[in-house]
């Protein structure tokens, strides 16, 4: 395995020309900013009038439309929800393509999906940091950065690789290392990890060990601080140093329960479960259906999503973590 590092890159493939970055949330912030602070020309482009346009302004960066910000310049970071790109692209964007502009994603689904199909005389590249756009910005205000995964689909002008790796190296990218991929790759592995392990894996399994607990007659409060609060004890620790210092911070019974209990819990039917999982993504079911439910108006993941948040769990955490005074704003700063 590669891991291209600032040696690789060199930022004037994005220096030399304007760059815009299109919306301004987590990631889009964090990316205009960290290029601004590189020295590059950049302009936002947003919805005139709007919060983020307001915010873009108050953060000292240059706010345009977007087909005006895409017109202006030579590379276009498009950096709103996956399910706002086709209709964006269609209407605002590739009327401002020039011939050897490159087109800019943090996630491959738009372009895997065929959600956008950019012309044949642009580059297509992906810059995707494994880290919250607030991760991104942090880390690179302290002279470091986010790991990031880059990509090439569309090699129009034979500089697309080199584009993309100096757009990672101007947020911060490089500075932690940056590997290559592909948009199917970082899609179809993405989709899987958020769906079976990150959220819908961990947060089932948070949720049914509360309710085991509950319907045994212990009470939620004991079973929230079980099963979700010591949750980040031990995600920290894996974050840290993998599974190896997780078993050196945790107690000998903790660990001979973990290595008898846990293939009790993740067994073969959870395995086989996961595999059909990845098979809907790589078919591209999943893509359909979460398309196709955008074009409805959202009624299955609204009613999903309400059930969800009408869990006890829910309802036990907030009150507990109200008497948790480090979780308050500015509750880690000392008065002066």
């Amino acid at each position: 395995m590669r891991v291209y590092t600032q040696t690789d890159a060199d930022p004037t493939f994005v220096k030399s020309a304007p760059v815009a970055v299109i919306g301004y949330g987590s990631q889009g912030r964090a990316h205009a900013l960290n290029l601004k602070n590189s020295g590059c020309d950049v302009v936002v482009g947003l919805r005139k009038g709007g919060e983020g346009a307001r915010r873009a302004a108050a953060d000292g960066l240059k706010v345009a439309g977007v087909r005006e910000a895409s017109e202006q310049a030579r590379l276009v970071a498009v950096l709103t929800p996956d399910m706002t790109h086709e209709k964006l692209f269609a209407e605002e964007i590739a009327p401002g393509l020039k011939e050897g502009d490159a087109l800019l994603f943090a996630h491959g689904f738009t372009i895997l999906y065929g959600r956008v199909r950019p012309p044949k005389n642009v580059d297509v590249v992906m810059v995707a940091p494994k880290g919250p756009g607030d991760l991104v910005r942090r880390e690179y205000e302290k002279g470091r950065g986010v790991p990031c995964l880059f990509a090439v689909h569309q090699d129009a002008t034979g500089k697309a690789k080199d584009r993309a790796l100096a757009y990672a190296s101007l947020i911060g990218g490089t500075e932690a290392g940056a590997i290559e991929t592909t948009f199917q790759e970082e899609t179809e592995t993405d989709l899987f990890g958020e769906q079976a392990v990150l959220c819908g894996g961990a947060t089932e399994l948070v949720m049914a060990g509360f309710d085991t607990l509950v319907e045994a007659g212990y009470r939620p409060e004991i079973a929230y601080y079980e099963c979700l609060h010591e949750l980040k004890l031990i995600v920290d620790l894996l974050y840290e140093g993998g599974v190896a210092k997780m078993h050196q911070f945790v107690s000998e019974t903790a660990k001979y329960g973990d290595l008898v209990s846990g293939p009790r819990i993740v067994n073969d039917e959870t395995r086989q479960r996961m595999r059909e999982v990845l098979k809907d993504i790589q078919s591209g079911a999943f893509a359909r259906d979460w398309i196709l439910e955008n074009q409805a108006g959202k009624p299955r993941y609204a009613k999903l999503l309400e059930k969800d948040l009408a869990h006890p769990i829910e309802k036990t955490g907030r009150e507990l973590r109200d008497r948790m005074a480090w979780l308050k704003p500015g509750a880690n700063s000392r008065a002066e």
